[in-house]
């Protein structure tokens, strides 16, 4: 029989019952966002000479507590400038994180330099103090020169153990530079560095505002720092080298590394909202932490006396030195069959095919990390309702799997 329209409801398609696609970490935007790309869109100011540029830099710098702020295209360019800054080239050595992304490595490699790699502390997750220690310690020995930089990378959101850093760099004239990339509005709550910013404490910080991150610009990145001299070095590399005169005229090589006004446009907006941007996060991970409390799941770094991020909720699968990455695996695939994203946590440096033969101190707790680990989907934007479909993934698989 046919419709009152004419068409048969047999052969219409199904209805598609399948529930969304939960996104691991997408932006939150909304209509403030949408009208200040439009108005610098009408402006007629699209590339890095409109105005907002500076003032995405001056409110940034005002935010994290630093005296300047210069705006990259990227947080990995962020990086690579600051670690050029820092004095790192063909033939320095540069101490940093073994557990991280590689652009992390990458940023260090552009110019010539050798990563050392170095293991993270079983606690944070991040670059181990001790081990930066004895690999100086070990330098002085042999009477090998010392790394020129430690980079420092605050993992997943988590701040890093910079106390001790800081002071080993002091001592023996290294520049310490801080890859924030993950954890923009994550800092110290006590001791000397209580109320300081991730960022902040080495003579340079970067960030980043990928899609994924805190807040985003789209793409884009920062580097701060306290000492006018880098700052304005800084802006010089990153528009190509280019001297003030009528003709072109650049006196090194320069990298065309800053930001857009439109993009800086939407960066405004979202670092007026970071407060609430992390509150949300940090409600993510509580509701995550009470739901797992009672499995066989390990939770992500809870260090007293830092405030983190969680940018990534992520969390260890139980140890299964047999079974090497497939108890992992078997969690993503039960995640992804419920159409859930989730996605392992990075392949330590040391293992990376690009970066075989450098040195490396430790790795144990890296390779580890790789093997067990596990992001959740944690946006700003997840809801109540969202997130209690993950959790009853994640628990019946722990019901069911270990």
């Amino acid at each position: 029989m046919s419709s009152a329209a004419g068409v048969d409801p047999r052969h219409l398609p199904a209805e598609d019952t399948e529930p969304e696609v939960l996104a691991l970490a997408e932006p939150h935007l909304g209509e403030e966002e949408e009208a200040a790309v439009l108005a610098a869109v009408r402006s007629g100011f699209v590339s890095s000479a409109g105005p907002l540029v500076r003032r995405f830099e001056d409110d940034f710098a005002a935010r994290v507590g630093s005296r300047y702020a210069v705006a990259c295209s990227s947080g990995t360019a962020a990086l690579h400038v600051a670690l050029r800054l820092a004095g790192v080239g063909r033939g320095s050595t540069v101490a940093l994180s073994d557990f991280t992304f590689v652009a992390s490595a990458n940023a260090a490699l552009y110019d010539g330099a050798e990563p050392v790699l170095v293991d993270s502390e079983p606690g944070s997750w991040c670059l181990d103090p001790a081990l930066v220690a004895e690999h100086v310690a070990d330098c002085r020995r042999r009477g090998r020169p010392l790394p020129t930089a430690v980079e420092v990378v605050h993992v997943l959101g988590q701040p890093a153990d910079v106390g001790p850093l800081r002071t080993l760099c002091d001592e023996h004239g290294i520049v310490l530079v801080e890859d924030a990339a993950e954890s923009l509005g994550a800092g110290w709550t006590t001791g000397d560095l209580a109320g300081r910013s991730v960022g902040t404490v080495g003579k340079l910080g970067a960030f980043s505002f990928n899609g994924n991150k805190i807040i985003t610009t789209g793409g884009g990145g920062m580097i701060v720092t306290d000492d006018e001299r880098l700052a304005e070095r800084a802006r010089h590399l990153t528009t190509q080298a280019r001297l003030p005169d009528r003709g072109y005229l650049h006196d090194e090589v320069g990298y065309n590394y800053r930001l857009t006004n439109l993009a800086a446009a939407l960066g405004v907006v979202q670092l007026g909202r970071l407060d609430d941007l992390v509150a949300r996060r940090r409600e993510v991970a509580r509701r995550y932490d009470q739901a797992f409390s009672t499995t066989s799941l390990t939770l992500p770094p809870r260090v007293a006396g830092t405030a983190s991020t969680f940018w990534l909720y992520s969390v260890l699968v139980p140890r299964a030195e047999d079974r090497g990455t497939q108890l992992r695996d078997s969690l993503l695939d039960h995640l992804q069959r419920r159409r859930i994203t989730a996605r392992a946590l990075w392949r330590p440096l040391h293992e990376q095919p690009v970066l075989r033969g450098a040195v490396h101190v430790g790795g144990a707790v890296g390779a580890d990390l790789f093997r067990r680990g596990v992001s959740l989907p944690c946006s700003a934007s997840l809801s109540c309702a969202q997130q209690d479909r993950v959790v009853e993934a994640v628990q019946e698989w722990c019901a069911t799997a270990v």
